[in-house]
């Protein structure tokens, strides 16, 4: 017996084999969590992120702050600094995509940064990954599920720290 339960109702990603990506979400919340990115060059790094990431500009205030935005709780502040990392800190940030975005994003940041991106990977718990170097030494991950294969090893990998797969009636397993 495990405490998990389906809880999908909930998140903005959709889920599926067929799963199409959400629109950017421009409405205004409270955001629940956020991720703060200093950089010495605003214009380039809102850039990299709209044209390479799929990020919308929500908002700027000129020369100090960029609010970008992909799905709804999806927030990156761009904020104005003197001094950023020379090196892409162990520390990353994941967003959520679905598989057909992956090929995208990666042909994008190649194409404006071509020592950018790692991968994709596959990883154990049944996600398809691209890591992106931002051009202010941020670790970005990009994940998305992949189809459920209830014989793989990526099921047994879950199954074995107790998430099992939903049943017809939403129960799990």
């Amino acid at each position: 017996m495990n405490d998990y339960y389906n809880a999908f109702e909930m998140s903005p990603v959709p889920v599926g084999p067929d799963a199409v990506a959400p629109e950017p979400f421009r409405g205004i919340y409270a955001m629940p969590a956020f991720v703060t990115i200093p950089t010495n060059d605003l214009a380039a790094s809102v850039d990299f992120w709209t044209r390479g990431l799929g990020f919308i500009d929500l908002f700027t205030i000129p020369g100090t702050i960029t609010h970008l935005r992909r799905w709804a709780f999806q927030d990156v502040l761009l904020v104005a600094a003197q001094t950023v990392p020379d090196k892409a800190p162990a520390i990353s940030f994941s967003f959520s995509c679905v598989l057909n975005q992956v090929e995208s994003i990666v042909e994008a940041c190649r194409a404006i940064r071509p020592d950018s991106v790692d991968g994709p990977r596959d990883t154990p718990w049944n996600t398809r990954d691209v890591e992106v170097i931002t051009p202010e030494n941020a670790r970005i991950i990009f994940t998305a599920a992949k189809p459920y294969d209830p014989d793989s090893e990526e099921a047994r990998n879950l199954a074995a720290v107790g998430i099992t797969p939903p049943s017809d009636n939403g129960e799990h397993a």
